[in-house]
This record gives structure tokens, sequence and C-alpha cells, in this order.
């Protein structure tokens, strides 16, 4: 789907979608109408892709289905990131200061691509076509509509459910529906779709909607939702779809390894045509990087030591004036820190002599970087801001963490829950779970906890984990810390702590409010039926 994608640039002027021309002999732009487009599969298959069409505007802080922006800077919403630039749209929502009539946030209240769905879903059945490939197509569609409904719904709670083409003037009086009916409204489209969608693609078509991407999305709900049985049942037919845990985390996620066993659903860029430009936010000053995403000294403490025992335990061997050492391999693998050998010297970001000091203009306010996508920067990229890397929606490590998590909310603790936890640590390169501590529901609910922070850091998920698990209070509130300040030995990259952890941020968190974002402000005065969210 990478390469498909490369090749679609045809805007249709209904839904915007993109084609090219040259991918498939078609008509001029000015001669398409929704008389004439829907002639053919190929026709159908044009109109589909356009509802994949993703992409970040700038101007608006609006997106497609998903994108690179949308997942990496959702973090910066939760106790592991820091934005330090609020005109990239997240910083207000990490410190609580968000208003609806912000315009220095990231707006996901978009239906751009629910109008697309709709309008694909109400003509296409006029395609003549084979029937079994027009229901995948139709459920492909479902699926991303569903997504998108999937975020609103978790983000700002109530959302108008739109299911047709509406008109401006229609749309403009639309009222917000319970997020309860929202919500049984995806399950019951997953659950459907889930019988038409094929378990996998090949060449040019990987990256389509998947079986186990229904399936996945769906569990996750309920899992969300607090519908335990049901996400068990779900997350068990998707545990025997074939996907297996990639060998090495630290590779996981390099551009090289991309559609691997252990990708459910991802998002498909490509070189120059609909390229990946994060990387080059990521990464630091020193190699051209602006280090907008950084990451908290908070997430590096929540990394075990590689005994498996946690840094606060005093038999763990945690040494605070060499932090790094013996650690999860996943920390070293997720997070560049002071003194770790990163782009051929050693990482200096606490020492004023450096070129990369915290205090210094696009250098990481905190001290550390985001290495999980940026890992081998010169290797991979020949442009850090032109990039074909696949961002990972859904990993199968979630799918196994998630069951794990249901049955121990049930308190149906059996083997295929240390199992699960298991192979997750194991691959990471850390001991399994030792049983003698983690022995019931309380203690492996913390375990399970802890494990999703540092196995998905930095992948959008850990912001909805707090709001679910009611925890903001006491995760997104107060100061926020990076490293300690010393110096790093140019040379062996031994590291000298001789200061205070730098203090980033000061943090309120109000658990009547900040649970959902506030509807945008523009939003309501377009549309006065909308309500506004408890306390904005």
């Amino acid at each position: 789907m990478k390469k498909i994608f490369g090749y679609f640039i045809l805007f249709i002027a209904i839904t915007q979608s993109a084609c090219k021309k040259d991918f498939l002999d078609r008509q001029p732009l000015d001669a398409y109408s929704n008389s004439s487009l829907w002639s053919s599969q190929s026709d159908a298959l044009a109109a589909l892709y356009g509802c994949y069409n993703g992409g970040y505007d700038p101007s608006s802080y609006e997106s497609g289905w998903e994108t690179d922006y949308s997942i990496y800077y959702l973090d910066a919403a939760s106790d592991n990131m820091y934005s330090q630039f609020p005109w990239e749209g997240y910083q207000d929502y990490g410190n609580g200061t968000v208003t609806p009539a912000d315009n220095n946030v990231y707006k996901r209240w978009n239906y751009k691509t629910i109008q697309r769905c709709n309008w694909f879903l109400e003509n296409v059945d006029a395609t003549p076509m084979d029937e079994t490939l027009k229901e995948q197509y139709k459920g492909e569609a479902r699926f991303l509509r569903a997504y998108q409904y999937f975020i609103m719904s978790q983000l700002y709670g109530d959302v108008p459910l739109v299911t047709t083409t509406i008109s401006a003037e229609d749309a403009n009086n639309v009222t917000r529906t319970p997020v309860a009916d929202v919500r049984s409204f995806i399950v019951n489209e997953l659950d459907t779709i889930s019988n038409v969608l094929p378990v996998s693609y090949s060449g040019s078509d990987v990256g389509r909607i998947t079986k186990g991407a229904a399936l996945a999305l769906k569990a996750r709900i309920e899992l969300y939702d607090g519908d335990y049985a049901a996400s068990i049942a779900d997350y068990q037919t998707v545990m025997g779809l074939g996907y297996s845990l990639y060998p090495s985390y630290a590779d996981l996620f390099r551009i090289g390894n991309e559609n691997n066993s252990e990708v459910i659903l991802d998002v498909q860029y490509k070189e120059n045509d609909f390229s990946n430009w994060l990387p080059g936010v990521m990464t630091t000053s020193s190699q051209g990087g602006w280090s907008s995403l950084d990451p908290t000294q908070s997430i590096v403490d929540a990394y075990e030591m590689n005994n498996g025992k946690t840094i606060d335990d005093p038999s763990s061997g945690y040494d605070p004036d060499d932090p790094y050492k013996n650690r999860d391999p996943r920390l070293e693998a997720s997070i560049v820190y002071p003194g770790q050998l990163y782009e051929g010297s050693y990482y200096n970001s606490i020492d004023a002599n450096s070129g990369d000091y915290f205090n210094d203009n696009n250098n990481s306010k905190t001290g550390y970087l985001p290495k999980k996508f940026i890992s081998h920067m010169s290797e991979d990229y020949d442009d850090m801001w032109n990039t074909g890397l696949n961002v990972i929606v859904i990993r199968y490590a979630e799918v196994l963490l998630s069951y794990a998590e249901a049955k121990i909310e049930l308190n149906q603790i059996d083997e295929s829950v240390y199992d699960a936890i298991d192979a997750v640590r194991v691959r990471a390169g850390m001991p399994k779970v030792d049983r003698t501590v983690y022995y019931n529901q309380t203690t492996l609910r913390t375990l399970v906890r802890r494990e999703r922070r540092v196995e998905l850091a930095f992948e959008g998920l850990r912001w909805f984990d707090i709001q679910r698990w009611k925890i903001g209070d006491q995760v997104r509130n107060g100061e926020v810390y990076g490293t300690r300040l010393g110096t790093v030995d140019a040379t062996t990259g031994a590291v000298s702590f001789t200061g205070d952890n730098v203090s980033v941020e000061k943090r309120t968190f109000n658990p009547n409010r900040d649970y959902l974002w506030p509807v945008p402000q523009s939003e309501i005065d377009i549309n006065n039926k909308l309500t506004q969210n408890s306390g904005y």
C-alpha cells in the first residue's frame, strides 16, 4: 500500500481523495461526476484510497484518519513526554491550560474522513464488480469511519454520530450523540466487518485494513469501556490469527523492518509523495533536529532494573549516580540519555559546554530524546525530514498486554496471563514475571500497567491509559522533571552528575474536567446546538 499511496495524487472533489492518472487510465479531473465515477472496480478502489488519505494540516491542526503527528505527539498529553513548543499543538493539553478557544492546540474533532467514508459507502454499490470484493471495500471504509469515531469519542466524549453525507446546513445543526451510543455503533461496525475483511494482504496491498485490525480495535474499545469478557474473547481470536512478536524490540520500529509479523495496523508512508517528517522533530540540534518531544524523568524511572526489580526497591541494585546501568533494555532502545552513544558520539545534554545542552535552542528541555523511532538516523534515512517510515497504530505486544489486563481485572489469574506478559518481557531481554512478587490481582495490576507504559512508550496510548484508569491527578499534576546536570566524558561516555534534576514545567490537572478535551470553540461558533464539555 505504500507504493499505491505514492501513486495516488488525484483529488476527487467530493472526498478530496488521492490517486494519480498514471496509476489508472482515467479521465481528466474536470470530467469527474458522481455518475461517471463508479463505472469499474478501479474507480471504486480509487475512491476507497481517498478514505485512507491522511496527512497533517498545520494551518488547522487537523489530520486524516491517522497520522505520524497525532500518534507521536499524543504522549505529550501524558506524563511520558513534554512538548516544548506550544505552537505544535500539545503543550497546553499536557500542562492543563487548554481552553476551547485555544488556537495552539491540535484538534481531533474532524469529520473529513467520516464524510469521505459516508460518501463512499453511499455510492459504491452502483459499481459493477465482484460483490465479495465490494463488501471488503465497504468493510475497509467502515473501519476508517469507526476508527475516527473511536478517537473523537475517546477524547471528547459525546460527538455527533453522522453516518450519511449531509449538507453544510445540516452539518451546522447536528447535536452531540451520547458517548455510549457512539461506542455501541463502533463496536457493532467492527464486529460486522471483521467477517468480510481478509486476514492479510500481499504486495502493494499491505497496509490495508485486515480482520485482525478490526478485532484488535474492537477489543481495545471493550477493554477501555470495561467490557472485559468481550475484550478477552476478541483478543483470543486475534491471538489465533498468526501474529507474533518481532524478535528484536530495538529494531522493531526501524524502516527496514516495516510490516513485520507484529504489526496489526499502521499508517503507510512513502518518501517524497506521502512522507513522514517527524523523525526530524525528535532528534537534537547537533543532528539538525528540533527536540520537539522530550521524554520525562518520570518515564525513565518507570523502567525496571534488568533483574526485574523496580528502582525504588532497596535490593534492586539501582545507583542514582549511575542511573542507566543494568536497566530494562527497553530504556536504552527507547530513550537517548546522557552518556549514551548516539549517532557517533556520546549524547551530552547536561553540560553547558555541549552543543546539545538542555537549555539551548532546539535541544531537549528534559535532557532526553525519544530514540525508539530514530535509533539509527543517519543509517536509515537520507533525509530525516522526508522519510517513508510507517507509523504503527496497533501491534501484537499491545494485544498480549491488553489480554492480560482484562483477565486481571476479572481476577481470572491463570497461566495465560503470565504467559502473555512473559512473552513481551522476554522478547525485550527481561526476566519472566516473579510469581512470588506478582501473585494476585492487586500486584499484577500494578505490573501490567507499568509494563504497558514502558513497552508502548511514545506510541500514542499512554494518555488513553491515564484517562481510563483515572490516575490523572496522580501522574499529570505538579512539576515535570528531566535529567540531573553534570558532565559527560566525550571519550568514554562516563557521566558525572553534580546537580539536581532540571524542572521543566508546572502542570495542573482538574479531574472534573481534564479527562476530556474541550470541544473547539470554532465548532460551537458555527453550530450553536453543540454543547461544551463540563468545566471548560
